[in-house]
């Protein structure tokens, strides 16, 4: 328990950094597009990323509370303050972070119909919802609350780093319709999770003693792999590196896509993504918590020739009752499955670029549309609509903005940008920019930026 009291703690402070890139999405012909949907076309000869350049993106989301709520100067103490949020927060809460850095993006144009991209990035995914029951009594103490049922049940949270190497292509299959495919495969360095906990605590006045505890039809569970080895808290940092790179921890995804031209201005796209699963079996230390036990205190009686040790009568009675056993079997868990659907009107001045193969495509200047985004996560999905606006400057120049709704605000506006400087792409994408003047108030901000070398 102490291993998992460690690294649960180190875990909670980086999530206190969703998966969502509405900017990203089906803009500018990007190849980090293709990411996003398999099925979104391009006009490209071939493109490789600059090697750990090409891609970088992070967001941090929260719902419980935002730093400002904790550190504002307003004449309340911290620990009035603490308390507030505390009380505010609600099971249904949550913390989430994600990052990836691209490694390797590549793509060649096998022929007019067909274009093939792989590559290699490092993600770090993580989501823990806010125990509020186990907060509360943790925080508070059980006294002011006889006869109140605490759930253990709300312990729930999921910790991922791992490498992603992929493969994919983009179909053409006539004039309207594109599919795409993706094929992942995993290597996790480090995982550590809870989940499908049951049990819960009660406190009730006593007949022997003042109070009676309870802790009833306790099943919890801790899994982690990669964090230790030998009962030892691995330290090396190249061991984490090393399993990224087709690691025993290792499973299979797919990314599924489809875009479908309703008319020349109007479009539909969808796509499924991370379908799939991971299976840990190196370097497991599981911990599993079954029983129920009640409990009214100690019964103390003075001896001094028949001295007692009251606290290991407890432990034991407890171990007896409540066992505590630790493992390192196997296990797997599937990775959070996300959905994306987007419907896109192009108008506006109507012009021409030169394509790979020296033939001219038209494209409008402006467009608008929706995005509907969907993560799945253990407790409930995490869904995500954005409106937009994009508008192509030139053919080498395109910006977007987008307004976005979704359980941390009803107020983020989003901004990106790519230029085409000869063969040197950049971009970069920035959500949540009206907080942009105060970090510390928002509950979610994002950004992305990158670099490709790309032969039109």
């Amino acid at each position: 328990m102490k291993r998992f009291t460690v690294v649960f703690g180190l875990l909670i402070y980086l999530v206190s950094l969703g998966q969502n890139k509405p900017i990203l999405y089906d803009f500018a012909d990007l190849p980090q597009s293709s990411l996003l949907n398999p099925a979104l076309d391009n006009q490209n000869k071939f493109h490789v990323g600059i090697p750990l350049v090409s891609g970088f993106y992070s967001e941090y989301g929260n719902t419980g509370f935002t730093l400002h709520n904790l550190f504002a100067d307003d004449g309340t103490t911290f620990n009035d303050k603490v308390n507030r949020v505390l009380n505010q927060m609600n099971s249904r809460d949550f913390g989430t972070l994600n990052t990836q850095i691209e490694v390797l993006n590549a793509g060649v144009r096998v022929n007019k119909d067909i274009y093939i991209s792989f590559g290699f990035y490092h993600e770090i995914d993580a989501i823990a919802y806010y125990p509020r029951d186990v907060i509360t009594l943790m925080n508070e103490g059980n006294s002011a609350y006889v006869g109140r049922i605490f759930s253990i049940s709300q312990l729930n949270f999921k910790f991922d780093a791992m490498g992603v190497t992929h493969v994919g292509a983009t179909v053409k299959l006539n004039e309207n319709v594109t599919v795409g495919g993706r094929l992942k495969m995993y290597s996790s360095a480090a995982n550590i999770q809870s989940r499908n906990n049951v049990g819960s605590f009660t406190t009730v006045l006593g007949s022997n003693n003042i109070y009676t505890h309870y802790l009833n039809n306790l099943d919890i569970n801790f899994y982690s792999s990669g964090f230790f080895r030998d009962n030892e808290f691995i330290t090396d940092g190249s061991s984490y590196l090393n399993n990224t790179f087709f690691g025993k921890n290792a499973g299979l995804g797919i990314d599924l896509g489809v875009s479908y031209a309703i008319s020349p201005q109007l479009q539909f796209s969808a796509s499924l993504l991370d379908f799939g699963y991971i299976s840990y079996k190196e370097d497991n230390q599981n911990t599993s918590i079954k029983g129920s036990i009640s409990f009214e205190g100690v019964d103390f009686a003075y001896d001094p020739n028949n001295p007692r040790n009251y606290w290991g009568e407890i432990s034991d009675a407890f171990k007896a009752q409540v066992p505590i056993t630790d493992n390192q079997d196997a296990y797997s868990s599937m990775r959070p499955a996300k959905f994306n659907a987007a419907m896109k009107y192009s108008f506006g001045e109507r012009r021409s670029k030169v394509c790979y193969d020296n033939s001219y495509e038209d494209f409008y200047t402006d467009a608008v549309g929706v995005h509907l985004f969907t993560v799945f996560r253990p407790l409930f999905p995490q869904v995500a609509l954005t409106g937009f606006y994009q508008k192509s400057l030139s053919d080498k120049i395109h910006a977007k903005v987008t307004y976005t709704v979704d359980d941390y605000s009803f107020h983020n506006l989003g901004f990106g940008f790519s230029m085409q400087l000869s063969k040197l792409n950049l971009y970069t994408t920035f959500d949540n920019i009206l907080n942009y003047g105060n970090i510390t108030e928002t509950n979610n901000v994002s950004f992305q930026f990158g670099a490709n070398i790309i032969f039109n």
